[in-house]
């Protein structure tokens, strides 16, 4: 009774689609972030840096291309990290040679673009190959994947509050 042409990968008699299942496309956005979680552990390797250190450069550098000067205050708003945190960052970064008087070093830029200009280059070989179209698309689902993401980190927090507020209650009543 069972005939390999009437049964599709689904395991079902439904054809197969022409393009990815939604199933199809959530893995392969898995294996896109493991692999840009794994550059990104590389390149910190390679540059000596934590990732708040190689967010912070990365943010310094942007400001310096747009002609921006930035305060420690704004490495802390940026990193959402204490006044004290930012001033032990920025005495990594500075013994580290990747920034002077919160300024990257023209050597650390030189380092950025050499560790990542090649996949950067090929990254925009590949936007530049799709159409608008293709191109809509694509920046509406990740901004939709984006939203979903942060929605649930926003809802983690407010659970954490709920739950560190019912344990203070708890506390004070003697339970």
């Amino acid at each position: 009774m069972e005939n390999s042409e009437e049964f599709t990968r689904s395991g079902y008699w439904y054809p197969d689609a022409e393009s990815a299942s939604t199933v199809d496309v959530l893995n392969l956005l898995r294996r896109y972030r493991s692999a840009e979680t794994a550059m990104r552990a590389r390149t910190r390797i390679s540059m000596k840096m934590n990732e708040t250190d190689l967010v912070a450069l990365r943010f310094l550098l942007r400001e310096q291309r747009a002609g921006r000067i930035v305060r420690p205050i704004d490495i802390a708003r940026m990193l959402d990290i204490s006044t004290a945190s930012t001033t032990t960052l920025i005495d990594r970064l500075e013994k580290g040679g990747h920034a002077g008087v919160v300024v990257p070093t023209v050597s650390s830029d030189d380092e950025v673009r050499d560790t990542l200009g090649a996949m950067h280059r090929r990254m925009l070989a590949l936007v530049d190959e799709m159409s608008d179209r293709e191109r809509a698309v694509v920046t509406r689902f990740l901004a939709g994947m984006t939203s979903a993401i942060e929605e649930a980190s926003d809802l983690d927090q407010e659970l954490r509050d709920v739950i560190r507020s019912h344990e203070e209650s708890e506390s004070e009543s003697g339970e």
